[in-house]
């Protein structure tokens, strides 16, 4: 698929976009915005994108973009995660147009691009957070959905920035073994521990509307269990969820987002790492991919708005399988806002 550029044929100086960002300002051809398909090019051919789509900043007509945040400025223990959007986009040309399991052609029904990375700031985080929000909002302001690839936790809190000047406080399901609802890190308001705090203080999220599910692991002390629960937040860790089951799980976060609009932030050490090897910090007894995604289509039908797909490094995940664990749940997402458009 062909791409017009009025931009000068010269590499991207590194001082511009960092190395590890894949830069996208380019207009689209007039073409339709789905993927390519494999008959007629092969998958290991061509240029990265998510799913194989129209790499450009044209959001007109679009129903949804892929956004990657390449940052782990935010990490306390591992990091690596700014290469995260360029391996899941790698692994998610294995994700074709059709999906069986929610039963959707998917692109009979909405539109998508890769719209390319923010320019981050390497070891600025709060340069990165203005940076991200930015260019967020041209996005949502125009009706699209985003679906962002981190990066670590730490950049859930600009893209609800985005969100939330559009639509006001919304319902957030989080997906992960750690509250992430910390003050602060030796004194410091932003890191990959903290963005939910941050989110309920700005009135981002709808705390009364909000869930965390896959709660796990070890902490210092049993108040940073409880600070998630005194914001608001409803926890359901993985002992209940092993007791009670994913139908009734999903139920219990149905019930809880109502007819809210909703955000979707999944760290993919929500997952065990026995299916989830390549992430920060790891903690064990977590779901298994299946119950991943059962837990994404159950969601089906829910106002989505927005989602991000966190925490993924690609140098501690042996055969790819937690980039193409993350694709796959991207693709999910996708899957549901066909769904939603086929319904109405």
């Amino acid at each position: 698929m062909l791409i017009e550029t009025s931009q000068p044929f010269k590499p991207v100086n590194f001082q511009d976009a960092p190395r590890f960002r894949a830069k996208a300002e380019l207009s689209h051809s007039g073409s339709t915005f789905k993927p390519v398909n494999f008959q007629d090019a092969p998958r290991f051919a061509g240029v990265r994108t998510f799913m194989r789509l129209p790499h450009t900043r044209a959001i007109e007509q679009i129903d949804f973009a892929i956004v990657g945040v390449p940052f782990d400025g935010g990490a306390s223990y591992r990091t690596g995660q700014r290469h995260a959007p360029e391996a899941i986009r790698s692994m998610s040309v294995l994700m074709r147009e059709y999906n069986p399991a929610l039963d959707i052609p998917i692109f009979e029904y909405c539109q998508g691009i890769d719209y390319g990375d923010v320019a981050v700031l390497p070891g600025y985080i709060e340069d990165t957070y203005t940076r991200t929000t930015n260019e967020l909002a041209p996005l949502v302001k125009a009706g699209v959905t985003p679906f962002v690839l981190g990066g670590d936790h730490s950049i859930s809190l600009p893209v609800l920035r985005a969100i939330a000047a559009k639509h006001g406080p919304v319902a957030l399901v989080h997906f992960d073994s750690h509250n992430d609802t910390e003050d602060n890190y030796a004194g410091k308001l932003y890191y990959h521990g903290t963005p939910f705090r941050r989110a309920v203080e700005e009135k981002l999220v709808d705390v009364q509307r909000s869930i965390q599910v896959g709660i796990r692991g070890s902490v210092c002390a049993k108040s940073e269990l409880d600070d998630a629960k005194t914001l608001g937040f409803q926890v359901l860790p993985m002992t209940e969820i092993r007791e009670q089951g994913l139908s009734v799980v999903i139920q219990a976060i149905r019930e809880r987002v109502g007819t809210s609009k909703l955000f979707i932030s999944f760290d993919i050490d929500a997952i065990d790492p026995a299916y989830a090897p390549g992430t920060g910090t790891p903690e064990v007894g977590g779901f298994s991919s299946w119950e991943a995604l059962s837990l994404v289509r159950g969601l089906h039908g829910l106002p989505l708005i927005g989602a991000d797909l966190v925490e993924v490094i690609p140098a501690f995940d042996p055969a790819a399988i937690t980039a193409l664990l993350a694709a796959t749940i991207v693709y999910e997402w996708i899957s549901l806002l066909a769904l939603s458009k086929k319904r109405s």
